[in-house]
């Protein structure tokens, strides 16, 4: 099953228990294509110590607060009660595979035959095959144990499968190969994987790491990871090292169809997730879907349908609009054409009321010889007795302002001679 696949079916949810030396760690986690969710982590302290029902009752709210309660657990084994093997069997077919192992796996524990339990799963296309035994005792005490405390559990398996699994889920592993190292408790376990190699999985300490590096045909200077590192990251960022193995485990119990098929509990003692549970949210979603689909589809029909009624609406009036803007520009020149003449025939009304109060205000002995009037000016000029008051007779009325002398005042044989300059008030309404 290619990658991109696998990420596309990656749905479910689930709890994974990692048995410590002396605690139990609890993850609750549901995946999804998009990422995975970490539902909430639990640390049951001393359980070997205490009576069942208690930490039993601890579990079940955890379980419950998390959303899970419905979920079988996958339980990984200590791993110094595992004995973890690899197989080449290179050319074996599927068919074939079950006796081939069946032939070797008296010697690959020291147990007796009716004492081993184990479980196996080939890796890939390559003919390799990887080997989980136990003692079968080992499984039925723990099996025992969890049923006491009320806790159902659909598999026992060791980290190395579960480790093999969630890495994969959503993603690949490098393909050049690597070392990772979870320190657990009083132990620090190792797991691996290269191309001469594809699993590697033992207890180690620090010293041994150049060992580890090279059974699995890694360079000497390979940079070691922790096991935290190479898993699948939750969508929410969180520290996952202490609980990196029970995180595998829930992460490979979610997705059951997706993992290796390595359980050592006897199939009669398998608790399963009920399917049937799903039944009402797919159906839900089902009909959600249709109908958005359908909404989206008759309201796609429904504009079509109004552009082209409104298409048809535009086509029928345009001939319309356009009379009616042509109208509009005949009024709209006719209205300037028509200010335009009340415009002249003010002015010259204008022109005459200035013309009538300069000669009611110029009275002799003052007479003009001669007037200039422009929209917003009058200039008049000619002769007076005295011309200096002027500019008080002028200024006194009401269609000029601000009059002044534009020459100076000169001696003339009658008299005095002026030329007076002032604004216009009103001449251009």
């Amino acid at each position: 099953m290619s990658n991109q696949f696998r990420k596309w079916v990656a749905f479910g949810a689930g709890i994974g228990i990692e048995i410590g030396p002396r605690d139990l760690r609890v993850v609750a986690v549901r995946v999804r294509p998009g990422g995975i969710q970490l539902l909430g982590e639990l640390v049951i302290e001393s359980f070997a110590q205490r009576p069942a029902d208690q930490w039993g009752a601890e579990y079940a709210r955890f379980a419950k607060s998390a959303g899970a309660s419905h979920l079988a657990a996958g339980v990984l084994l200590p791993r110094t009660d595992v004995i973890v093997r690899q197989l080449a069997l290179p050319g074996v077919s599927a068919r074939d595979l079950p006796a081939a192992i069946g032939y070797q796996i008296e010697s690959l524990h020291p147990y007796a035959e009716d004492e081993a339990a184990f479980g196996w799963a080939p890796l890939g296309a390559g003919g390799n095959v990887l080997i989980g035994i136990t003692r079968r005792e080992i499984v039925e005490r723990y099996a025992a144990l969890f049923a006491e405390a009320g806790i159902r559990v659909g598999a026992v398996t060791f980290s190395a499968a579960a480790i093999y699994s969630s890495i994969r889920l959503l993603g690949a592993p490098p393909a050049s190969g690597f070392l990772a190292l979870h320190h657990s408790e009083d132990q620090m376990e190792a797991y691996g994987e290269s191309p001469a190699h594809p699993v590697f999985s033992t207890l180690l300490d620090e010293r041994a790491t150049g060992q580890a590096l090279a059974e699995l045909r890694l360079p000497a200077g390979t940079e070691l990871v922790e096991i935290a590192g190479i898993l699948p990251q939750p969508k929410h960022p969180a520290e996952l090292s202490p609980a990196a193995l029970a995180y595998a485990a829930a992460v490979a119990a979610a997705c059951p169809h997706l993992s290796l098929p390595m359980n050592l509990l006897p199939e009669s003692q398998r608790a399963v997730n009920s399917r049937a549970m799903y039944i009402p949210t797919i159906v839900l979603g089902s009909l959600v879907v249709l109908s958005a689909l359908g909404l989206w589809g008759y309201s796609n029909y429904e504009d079509a349908q109004y552009r082209k009624s409104l298409a048809a609406e535009i086509a029928k009036l345009e001939p319309k609009a356009g009379r009616a803007v042509t109208m509009d520009k005949a009024i709209e020149t006719a209205r300037r054409r028509t200010l335009l003449l009340d415009g002249f025939r003010k002015r010259t009304r204008s022109d005459l009321n200035a013309i009538a109060e300069l000669t009611k205000i110029l009275t002799p002995p003052t007479w003009a010889t001669g007037m200039d009037l422009t929209r917003d000016t009058m200039r008049v000029g000619g002769e007076t007795d005295q011309a200096a008051g002027l500019l008080k007779t002028v200024d006194a009325s009401s269609l000029f302002k601000g009059s002044e002398f534009v020459m100076p005042i000169a001696r003339a044989a009658s008299g005095e001679t002026y030329s007076i300059s002032a604004r216009r008030m009103g001449a251009g309404q």
